[in-house]
């Protein structure tokens, strides 16, 4: 878009803008971008310029116009924040720093620096809204520009714009950013998918035809009642619309009835709820799809009535009715604020609209994982809204996917600390129910010094619960979380076969320390204790870290040069390297099985000990040089048929006969079961321990496939 085309909108536009503020920012842009263009061709200000205009559209004011032109500039020029704020202001470089990027940062994944960008986001948003409505056109602009890109970062971009942008212009309630963010993406991800749906929407009786002719059944039927201030406008849905509830949620297209939509635009309430009753009058409401967002509005500020109908072709439709206020929400969210209202003095008013970005911030708080912000994103914005009531018939707004513990912490920190249980229509259910819409739900709660269960982080789909949780933890268990981060951290160390001496361990752990931006190893621990850092990205920095020792590590003696070893095989299946005849036993502390890579220890008097290669204490004896010569290869011989034990570990919901029906299972599959031991766990859980014989590793995860099958059952793990 060129700079002339931009001023023409702004005098367009009716609203009063500083435009002498607006050529300066331009001017600006254009001298420190001359000589850069973008991969399509066109001189790299007419990003900026285009970006601007889509900010006039929402009817932000001059301040963020001027900050859409210079968004760039700090990020892809010499020129500095401090530059920006000496001509403009601090307001405009405070926009412009919350839109510009961090920068490169010796970072170990992309994913972390992306998410690190995406908090700075946030963090600037929750002082100004309008740092994410910039960014939103920013990327609206670059996705109807997406041809320039290479393939894959297409893919790449329109996957982050479903995961994350998409998501936050809904929750913003920006519609018609929403909507054309996802049906560009859905085009460079799924072509034919969407051409698909395109052509489909487009058969559908010819689509805008049917839809003019219901506006005018439905202006004359309003107008007859004496609604004479009405407007009434129709929309087909969008392609990503029908795409999600065609192929994502497996629906028939019978089964979708807002393909067709008609909104009736009303002065009050008490019109929309006449218009309603006159709609029902007008046409066959198709049972159990009407939804009154007037009463409850969605988490985005949306506000409506919706009905759905059969029309007098037979053709289904929905049908929308709204204030004016209503509709600007629903059009604009947030940005209704300043296009129809005061400006910047709606700032004043977002508090509680915000919510959701403080609590994401506030997780992040007690987690020193970046990467982490990315999964809360993804929970914390899911476009579908559950609506359950208290016993008191208050109403709590929850994401879809939350459960009941989800609830206990929205009404507050203490009840959710003390949750021991919690009923759903006046019936106990399980810890990990996820809510439904409608549905009642009261919290059991138990002693004051009741805490929640660490288990409960891999349940929870809220920020807001994760981060109470971790609070928790960090707060009233800091000894207990040093130690246990601890012991989590040696394990994971002696399973990858880390080996530190004690003088190189205090080191070796102080500098994973910093390499997580946390002050010292104890800090660490605590973190790994309480859940604010993932063991597994832990592990992987340590690995590095461990192989780059290792390798600059010197042999301080030769290793001992050996004759070739013979293979030969012992009666019970075992082959030993270099050793006839001998007497093998299978190691208890790991149970070893067919399929398992294996190695042999030979014992002082009692033949060789086999253990897998991944057991805990084969990898704690390799430590020891003393008995280094004692280790031999061993593999498994053909054509074995021998029953061989195996330990399960099960977790299931507690149900009358669950230890029968797991026995059951294993009588019914012929597999013998030489020890079963049960106990009820908190939270209504059985902990089952179940000895059985298999043949090898394939037979034992088809009876772990059988077992999870089980509803009831949730974990199956092999001891």
């Amino acid at each position: 878009m060129k700079y002339e085309q931009l001023k023409k909108l702004v005098l367009e536009h009716g609203k009063h803008y500083d435009i002498d503020v607006i050529e300066k920012a331009y001017r600006l842009a254009e001298k420190m971008h001359e000589g850069q263009f973008r991969k399509t061709g066109e001189a790299y200000v007419e990003h900026p310029v285009a970006v601007a205009a889509i900010v006039i559209e929402l009817g932000l004011d001059t301040t963020s116009v001027a900050a859409a032109l210079l968004h760039d500039v700090v990020e892809d020029t010499d020129i500095t924040l401090e530059e920006i704020e000496k001509e403009f202001g601090k307001e405009t470089a405070h926009l412009v720093d919350g839109v510009t990027k961090l920068g490169k940062i010796a970072l170990l994944t992309q994913e972390e620096e992306q998410a690190e960008n995406l908090r700075k986001m946030l963090l600037a948003m929750s002082q100004d809204i309008r740092v994410m409505l910039i960014k939103l056109c920013d990327r609206l602009h670059n996705m109807r520009t997406y041809e320039g890109w290479k393939p894959q970062k297409q893919r790449d971009k329109a996957l982050e714009v479903m995961e994350v942008y998409a998501p936050i212009a809904h929750r913003l309630g920006i519609s018609n950013i929403k909507d054309e963010l996802q049906d560009i993406s859905l085009r460079i991800l799924d072509p034919v998918g969407y051409e698909e749906v395109y052509n489909i929407i487009q058969r559908a009786g010819n689509a805008q035809k049917i839809v003019d002719g219901i506006v005018e059944e439905v202006r004359g039927k309003l107008v007859e009642f004496g609604l004479l201030d009405v407007t009434v406008m129709g929309r087909v849905k969008s392609v990503y619309g029908v795409y999600r509830k065609l192929y994502m949620q497996g629906r028939e297209l019978s089964d979708i009835y807002d393909i067709h939509a008609v909104r009736i635009i009303l002065n009050n309430v008490a019109e929309c709820y006449n218009a309603l009753m006159l709609m029902h009058d007008l046409y066959r409401p198709i049972p159990s799809r009407f939804k009154d967002y007037i009463s409850t509005p969605k988490a985005n500020m949306y506000q409506s009535l919706h009905t759905s109908v059969i029309g007098k072709k037979g053709i289904p439709f929905e049908i929308q009715i709204r204030t004016w206020d209503m509709h600007h929400t629903a059009e604009y969210g947030v940005a209704a604020h300043w296009k129809y209202k005061t400006g910047v003095q709606g700032q004043d008013n977002m508090e509680d609209k915000l919510t959701w970005v403080r609590q994401i911030l506030e997780s992040q708080q007690d987690s020193d994982d970046a990467s982490e912000i990315l999964s809360d994103i993804k929970n914390e914005l899911i476009p579908d809204d559950v609506f359950v009531f208290t016993p008191k018939g208050d109403v709590i707004n929850l994401p879809y996917g939350a459960t009941v513990i989800d609830f206990a912490y929205a009404i507050h920190s203490a009840v959710g600390n003390r949750m021991t249980g919690a009923k759903v229509n006046g019936r106990i259910v399980s810890i990990d129910y996820k809510v439904n819409t409608g549905e009642i739900i009261e919290v059991i709660t138990g002693a004051k010094d009741k805490g929640p269960s660490r288990d409960w982080l891999n349940i929870v789909a809220t920020s807001e619960a994760k981060s109470k949780i971790r609070s928790w933890f960090k707060k009233e268990r800091k000894e207990e979380n040093i130690v246990e981060g601890k012991e989590l951290f040696d394990k994971e160390l002696r399973r990858n076969l880390i080996n530190l001496a004690d003088d190189e361990y205090s080191n070796f752990v102080e500098n994973l320390a910093k390499r997580q931006r946390l002050n010292n190893a104890e800090e660490m621990f605590a973190a790994l204790g309480y859940g604010g850092l993932q063991l597994s990205k832990v592990i992987f920095k340590a690995k590095e870290d461990y192989a780059k020792m290792q390798k600059d590590t010197k042999p301080s003696e030769a290793k001992i040069k050996t004759a070739p070893i013979r293979k030969t095989t012992s009666s019970n299946g075992v082959i030993v390297e270099g050793i006839d005849n001998c007497l093998v036993k299978f190691s208890k502390c790991c149970n070893p099985l067919p399929g398992d890579p294996i190695v042999g220890f030979i014992t002082r008097g009692f033949g060789v000990s086999i253990h897998k290669k991944t057991c805990v204490h084969a990898r704690e004896e390799l430590r020891d040089a003393e008995n280094a010569g004692r280790w031999v290869n061993a593999y498994w011989a053909d054509n074995i048929k021998e029953d061989f034990k195996a330990t399960l570990d099960i977790v299931a919901l507690e149900t009358p006969t669950m230890v029968g029906d797991v026995s059951m299972m294993f009588t019914s599959s012929r597999v013998p079961v030489y020890a079963l031991n049960a106990r009820q766990m908190a939270d209504h859980r059985i902990e089952m321990s179940v000895t059985i014989g298999v043949t090898n590793t394939e037979h034992l995860t088809s009876v772990i496939n059988k077992l999870t099958k089980n509803k009831n059952i949730i974990s199956v793990i092999r001891g």
